[in-house]
This record gives C-alpha cells, sequence and structure tokens, in this order.
C-alpha cells in the first residue's frame, strides 16, 4: 500500500533533507489540506512526524494533531520524540491509530518490548533508520543520525517479534529524501529474513518505477514524502501501480 507523510513543524508542512532541521523545505498548504487530498486519493494509512516534539516532546504539536489523527477512512499513524508511556497513551487518547517509535526502540528495548505486550502489536511501529556501512552491516544510528548506537538491526529485532512486533518502518539513511530510488536489496533481504513482519519501505522515492521496483521485494507498505509533496507523480498513480491496491 502506499503511505503518504507528512512532517510538521511549527504546524506548517515541511520535508528535511536526510533528517536536517538545518536543511528544510516549507509547502504552502496544510496538512489538513494534504489530508484530505490523499483521502480522496484512495489513500488507508497515512504517517504523520511531529518534528518539534521529536525535538522537544514538551513542544508536542496536539491540538493540530488532534485535527489530524480521527479520520474515517484512514488509519494513522504518528512519531516525533515518543519517549515514555505517558507520550504513547497521550497520543493514543488523541486518537492516533499506531505510535511510531524511533530512537528509544533502540536506547531502550525492553521498554519498547513491554508496550508492546500491553498495546499490542498494531498499535506500536517501530522506526529503525538504518546506515549500512563498507562490510554491509545495517547499523542504528540514534538521534537524528548523528550518534552510532552500536547496535545492529538484526540483533535487535528477534526480541522485538517474540514480544508481538507487526509493523516496522525502515529507512535507509542514505537514499532519504533524495528521490534516487530505495534501497532494493535491503528490502529484499528483510522480508526474506523477517516474513512475519508488515516492511514499510522508506527513502529515496521519486518516481513510478521506483515504487514498481520495490513491488517483488515482498514490502507491506511504501512511504511517499517528498515525491507526492513535489508532484513527482499523484497518489493516484502510485497506488494504481501497485498490486492488490
Amino acid at each position: 500500500m502506499m503511505i503518504p507523510a507528512i512532517d510538521l513543524i511549527d504546524g506548517e508542512v515541511v520535508r528535511l533533507f536526510q533528517g536536517d532541521y538545518q536543511q528544510k523545505t516549507n509547502y504552502q498548504y496544510t496538512a489538513k489540506e494534504r489530508q484530505n487530498a490523499y483521502a480522496k486519493a484512495g489513500a488507508t494509512v497515512m504517517h504523520f512526524v511531529d518534528l518539534d516534539g521529536a525535538k522537544d516532546s514538551n513542544k508536542r504539536q496536539l491540538t493540530l494533531l488532534a485535527s489530524l489523527v480521527k479520520h474515517d477512512s484512514m488509519i494513522i499513524q504518528v512519531g516525533g520524540g515518543v519517549r515514555c508511556k505517558e507520550d504513547v497513551q497521550q497520543l493514543l487518547n488523541l486518537g492516533a491509530d499506531r505510535i511510531v517509535i524511533g530512537s528509544l526502540a533502540i536506547k531502550e528495548p525492553t521498554l519498547v518490548q513491554a508496550w508492546l505486550t500491553e498495546f499490542g502489536g498494531e498499535r506500536i511501529v517501530l522506526a529503525l533508520d538504518v546506515k549500512i556501512d563498507a562490510m554491509g552491516n545495517k547499523t542504528l544510528p540514534t538521534h537524528g543520525w548523528i550518534k552510532d548506537s552500536g547496535v545492529n538491526l538484526e540483533a535487535l529485532l528477534d526480541d522485538y517479534i517474540a514480544a508481538g512486533l507487526i509493523h516496522v518502518l525502515c529507512t535507509d539513511i542514505s537514499k532519504d529524501g533524495t528521490l534516487t530510488g530505495s534501497n532494493v536489496a535491503l528490502y529484499q533481504e528483510l522480508c526474506q529474513q523477517y516474513p512475519s513482519i508488515k516492511w514499510q519501505a522508506s527513502g529515496g522515492i521519486g518516481s513510478l518505477d521506483d515504487i514498481k521496483a520495490l513491488i517483488p521485494t515482498g514490502v507491506n507498505g511504501v512511504i511517499l514524502g517528498r515525491s507526492l509533496l513535489e508532484g513527482k507523480f499523484t497518489l493516484e498513480e502510485a497506488i494504481a501501480c501497485w498490486p492488490n491496491a
């Protein structure tokens, strides 16, 4: 499935290049306008990232998020600075269907595994940003991709699967925001190695051919951010080229 993604700073729709707050692009429409357009085009899942909340959980854009998370026809997943159980509960109470957890899933796996057990696998999405080194090791940097966690992707997943993990949004950092195509080989490998996980491929989609290239991998969903915001193709076109849409 196609999953439109919107990043939010100070109430505005933005995109960061490879997670860098200093390389920010603002777009001239509101999040609600985009959401309504994506729903009309046929999206059934949507992804929001509160970048203010990611920097400071006390600055989470709750009023804006409240207007976005309750939707009749779309499952809404929300991320950005989820650091404690209260943050998870707050966003669920707001109406979000799924809570996206990034760095904390790497730094505090026992804690996040407990949330998976408590809230269920359909409520939690792990957002794992992968940096692939020259030896092919899939490392998981944290803190806006600045710090090396020392954790490899494969080493992290087994315990999470045992705790009930279902959804993983996986981004190849080197592809994020580039519109140069996604890391097809990475998703092919991950889907084969972990078939129980519903993988969401993220990063690099710039054309319909980039989407079609992911079909054989077995990913469950494709995150579409900049490509839709900049009109590289329409969401209707993207949905039409995906099997069983």
